[in-house]
């Protein structure tokens, strides 16, 4: 007896690279901490007011499935203030994190052996859930050539597909679709009747363009959005999906039946932080100049290619000019320099071999040092 095959599922790389660095902690070392995609704040004030006061006030029991009705309206009320979209609170579904949210698009939308497309390199845990779920991944190769972006010529080029998954702001590349880009594939994936599942959570975070929202160019994608990155709530594991009409009672059964809920707290919470826009893009102006700090310690000492970095809180280097396997370069800076970073083949089995991913949300302290000490170990290695 041992576990299902789907327990076999590829290791989250940046969790393995997580654990390794609080080892050293532990054990006495310093870390900075470039690995893992969070921020380093912690949730608005607005958002630790509400929760102080709800503890004191409120019972915290179950809640429906699909979130609080509270909770669901400011989420729909949010698209006509940010996008001028109107959303119907009843398509809006509060989820267990993105990740959660994940899952359940998954299990609502497609059944065993359906192919569905997304992009290499693209967020690990999307394509092990993907494997672990019975879905055939279909790689989309993007680099230089294609901004980054899927584009629907590669789409059609993939064979038939069941769905396509998109990432704007991406995870690993920082890349943000235009609203051109983001209608073409909406409008591919109508076309010929493949389920779009767009990844939002970084929408917020952005530098050269606003991230355009998937529901301002179809009504038959599933959008995931999450709490955790631009509204600084990563361990409050909270999240949503606006669901199309025709998934909107198998998301809630779903919901039911895996989750009976998000956290309560949570959720009553969560309402603020749509009221707490100043402190929030005070964080992402930091990103901001984080990136420019860390990518000119790169380039100076000659990792110059990277991805452009318009949204989120990333860079994807390439680092073929130190090492082919990335994985022992992301072993050897936290062993010898005390900089955790994540390797490539986390985010592209195939060619993540010579790339790593950094991310760049800590303090503009901690991002100048680790700077500081890749330039020192690029200079003094052999």
């Amino acid at each position: 007896m041992g576990p299902s095959d789907r327990g076999g599922v590829s290791p989250f790389v940046v969790m393995e690279v997580m654990r390794a660095a609080e080892e050293r902690e532990a054990a006495g070392g310093d870390v900075l901490h470039l690995e893992v995609g969070q921020p380093m704040t912690p949730a608005p004030s607005g958002v630790l007011t509400s929760a102080a006061r709800a503890l004191e006030t409120e019972r915290l029991g179950y809640t429906g499935a699909t979130g609080i009705p509270e909770l669901r309206g400011r989420i729909a009320a949010f698209y006509a203030e940010q996008y001028g979209v109107d959303v119907d609170p009843d398509r809006v579904v509060a989820t267990v994190g993105a990740s959660g949210g994940f899952v359940i698009a998954l299990l609502a939308a497609f059944d065993v052996g359906d192919r569905v497309a997304m992009t290499f390199p693209g967020y690990a845990a999307y394509r092990n859930i993907l494997d672990a779920l019975g879905l055939e991944v279909v790689p989309i190769r993007v680099d230089e050539t294609t901004r980054w972006v899927a584009a629907a010529d590669a789409l059609e080029a993939a064979g038939p597909l069941d769905g396509v998954v998109v990432a704007s702001p991406s995870n690993p590349t920082g890349t943000t679709m235009t609203a051109e880009e983001m209608a073409t594939v909406g409008s591919w994936c109508d076309r010929n009747d493949v389920r779009m599942i767009s990844d939002e959570i970084y929408h917020g975070i952005t530098t050269a363009h606003d991230a355009p929202t998937a529901l301002a160019h179809t009504d038959r994608a599933i959008v995931v959005q999450s709490f955790s990155k631009y509204f600084s709530m990563t361990g409050w594991r909270l999240g949503w999906n606006v669901v199309p009409a025709d998934l909107r009672v198998a998301t809630e059964r779903l919901s039911q039946n895996l989750f009976i809920c998000p956290p309560a707290l949570s959720q009553v919470a969560g309402i603020a932080a749509f009221d707490c826009r100043e402190e929030l893009e005070s964080n992402v102006a930091r990103y901001s100049a984080n990136i420019a700090t860390l990518r000119a310690s790169l380039e100076a000492c000659g990792l110059d290619r990277m991805a452009p970095t318009d949204g989120a809180f990333y860079l994807w280097v390439d680092v073929s000019d130190l090492t082919d396997d990335s994985r022992q370069l992301s072993t050897a800076w936290l062993h010898d320099i005390g900089v955790a970073a994540t390797p490539g083949i986390d985010f592209d089995p195939e060619q993540g071999h010579r790339w790593m991913r950094f991310s760049v949300s800590e303090s503009p302290d901690v991002i100048a040092e680790a700077g500081r000490r890749i330039a020192g170990w690029v200079a003094d290695r052999p």
